[in-house]
């Protein structure tokens, strides 16, 4: 036990350097330049502490600080340090040699910094290190043989840096690995056959490097194995000759973005929570088995058959679902009816009690019961202090129900009730979204229609809209640049699936970033669909202008005929906002568009984030604005699909 424990908090605004121990070690540790600049505006940032016992620092934990420069050889000098963490900063320079002098650290945490060079051999003399995570930096050159050495690791991030060369077979010496994480790197060659003798890892994620060849074929041989990310490698082969049907404990796999060929392997579809083989080279059938689990898996972009039947069997259970208790509610309806008549022509003179909820069996929950009341008494009968956010269309609530179960409920305002249009895009919400399901468009939970009150039921997102997270200073910084790109992404995905996959094609006519929902882990939902149409190819499809000002095409301001073009140009917009951090209004006009191709990526980005200065994020963010530059072009005959923006992204 600690005889004497020290704890102490520095609030940014301090500036005098607090002697706490006259020890060598902490003496160097103090006389290093990270103490907070005296004119720094963040009073609510701090250090969350420096642990200290019998004057020896044995723990330094100061994460998502804003601590800059290198850090100092003389962090060397703490030989008693057990625990340091200081990861989210803005850290540079190498790491240090002196680090390997840290013989008692157990955990080492440097994530999201900019420190750069290589991985110092030293490392390898931290034996007692458990946890190791380096990832989100600039770090560089190959994986050093001396990894090997930290025989007690069982995490090992080194992720999102500029590691090269091929995957080290050596890590197979790590008996006790359990997480392993090399994911966007620029590592290369195959995947040692050795992995495989790694018994002991859980999670193996190597996604967006240049892997080659074949999937491991000893691939099940990790027994406690559950996750596996292959992804944007170029695996290639055959896919069918992997035994992956042994892999009984595997509930994430992602091998998409590759040039596998072949049909898809026997697997015990039952344990996977996620399975993503889609944009490869597959053939053959789609098994029976994967239709059921359809939810948790994409085969989109192969060359697969038999997609149809698991389509037509997702919107026959569909349609049990959602029309099934609606039939159910009618009758009672009818019931209801048929009882009060019977009761009202009784000689009696009876109290009659009306129900003052109206027609409260048209509204289902997630599943499939009434729960008019639940909301009512959660929103207080639509009370103010329950409203987060309100448009021309409607108002949203939040409600939070007794089982802990949170939803938005999207309550047409009482005046749009009585108007026929108002009328008309709720109920059109309701058909397009109990037609189509995809994991980036909003679920629709349930709806409302009562002659007082109509509302939507909707899956609860607790970070509101995007545009509001882009202007939002504190927001906008923690939609980092990965978490853009994948919401630009799954967007393009979500516009795809509506605009190709659905019979008819639907098109939403109101893709700005004011309908574009985050949750809590800031990922990007597709929603508003009360202005979306089903495109009848034997019409004219003429149309009113509807949408939001900055982001509707050009073309309906003269021809009014809605096509699935209109949703390519407002994606266009709504991806430049992303990276930009603001709408792109100069862009769009066909003089600054003519000078917009070939600038530079500094003239492109949004300066509130810290530079992209990873080779695969640049690489991603320029084939972003690329593509938009295409999307948002005066012509809608130029325009790029929507499936080809989607085979684009994801290359």
């Amino acid at each position: 036990m600690w005889q004497t424990i020290m704890i102490l908090t520095f609030m940014l605004s301090e500036t005098t350097a607090v002697d706490f121990s006259t020890s060598l070690e902490t003496k160097a540790f103090l006389a290093t330049n990270w103490w907070p600049q005296e004119n720094s505006s963040h009073d609510h940032c701090y250090w969350n502490g420096i642990l200290c016992d019998n004057g020896s620092v044995i723990e330094i934990i100061i994460n998502n600080d804003r601590l800059e420069g290198s850090i100092p050889e003389e962090i060397g000098l703490l030989s008693n340090l057990t625990y340091l963490s200081l990861s989210g900063n803005r850290l540079t320079g190498n790491l240090p040699v002196s680090v390997g002098s840290l013989t008692h650290l157990y955990y080492l945490d440097l994530n999201k910094n900019q420190l750069t060079g290589p991985i110092p051999p030293s490392c390898g003399y931290m034996v007692d290190l458990i946890f190791l995570a380096l990832g989100t930096n600039q770090l560089n050159g190959s994986i050093p043989k001396e990894i090997a050495n930290l025989q007690k690791l069982e995490t090992l991030n080194l992720g999102v840096n500029k590691f090269d060369g091929p995957l080290p077979s050596y890590l197979v010496n790590l008996s006790r690995l359990k997480v392993l994480y090399l994911g966007m790197n620029s590592i290369s060659g195959q995947i040692p056959l050795d992995i495989a003798n790694m018994t002991s890892l859980q999670r193996l994620d190597l996604n967006h490097n240049s892997l080659v060849g074949p999937v491991c074929p000893e691939f099940c041989k990790l027994p406690r194995l559950y996750y596996v990310n292959y992804s944007s490698n170029h695996l290639s082969g055959d896919l069918s000759s992997q035994n992956l049907s042994a892999c009984s404990y595997l509930e994430y796999l992602d091998l998409s973005n590759n040039n596998l060929d072949g049909h898809i392997p026997v697997l015990n579809i039952s344990n996977f929570k996620h399975l993503n083989l889609s944009h490869n080279h597959l053939t053959r059938s789609v098994p029976s088995d994967l239709c059921p689990k359809s939810d948790s898996v994409d085969l989109s972009y192969n060359d697969l058959k038999g997609q149809s039947k698991c389509t037509g069997r997702k919107k026959y259970v569909l349609y049990l679902e959602i029309f099934l208790p609606i039939m159910f509610g009618f009758f009672f309806i009818v019931l209801c009816y048929i009882y009060y008549h019977r009761k009202t022509s009784l000689p009696t003179k009876v109290e009659h009690k009306t129900n003052k909820h109206g027609d409260v069996c048209s509204v289902l929950n997630y599943d499939g019961t009434i729960a008019y009341e639940d909301f009512i008494t959660a929103t207080k009968d639509f009370d103010l202090k329950y409203c987060i956010g309100t448009g021309g269309y409607g108002s949203v609530y939040k409600a939070k129900l007794p089982d802990g179960k949170t939803f938005a409920l999207k309550k047409l305002h009482n005046f749009k009730v009585k108007q026929p249009t108002g009328d008309e895009n709720f109920k059109n919400e309701i058909q397009v979204l109990t037609n189509i399901r995809h994991k980036i468009i909003v679920k629709l939970y349930g709806f409302c229609l009562h002659n007082k009150c109509n509302f939507l039921v909707y899956e609860y997102m607790e970070k509101g809209s995007l545009f509001c997270a882009l202007t939002d200073i504190e927001l906008a910084v923690k939609v980092d640049w990965i978490k853009r790109v994948n919401i630009i992404k799954g967007v393009a995905h979500a516009l795809a699936y509506m605009h190709h996959d659905c019979t008819p094609p639907i098109v939403h006519r109101d893709i700005s970033s004011k309908n574009i929902l985050l949750n809590s882990k800031m990922e990007g939902f597709v929603a508003d669909f009360g202005a979306a149409r089903l495109i009848d190819p034997d019409s004219s499809n003429h149309t009113v202008i509807v949408g939001t000002l900055g982001y509707i095409a050009p073309e309906l301001g003269y021809n009014m005929i809605v096509s699935e073009k209109c949703d390519v140009y407002s994606f266009g917009v709504v991806a430049l906002e992303i990276i930009g951090g603001k709408h792109p209004k100069d862009l769009l006009s066909s003089q600054n568009y003519s000078t917009s191709r070939g600038t530079s990526l500094e003239n492109i980005v949004d300066k509130r984030l810290p530079y992209p200065t990873n080779k695969l994020i640049e690489k991603e963010i320029m084939r972003i604005y690329d593509v938009s530059l295409a999307c948002i072009v005066p012509d809608p005959k130029c325009r790029p699909t929507m499936i080809n923006v989607s085979r684009q992204l994801s290359c």
